[in-house]
């Protein structure tokens, strides 16, 4: 099954209080949540995994 990672945005002006990633096969295991950016208020430090 590929990975899946739970994203919530830390950016108190930002609307968006977490979303889903979900991985093809192809990406590559190195890839984590600092390789993105928000899709609301498009910062990407103000990302963290959520751990379950």
């Amino acid at each position: 099954m590929p990975a899946t990672l739970e994203v919530r945005c830390t950016n108190d002006e930002c609307e968006l209080d977490m979303f889903e990633l979900h991985y093809t096969y192809d990406m590559p295991d190195s890839v984590g949540v600092d390789d993105f950016v928000c899709p609301y208020c498009r910062e990407g430090d103000s990302l963290e995994a959520i751990e379950l």
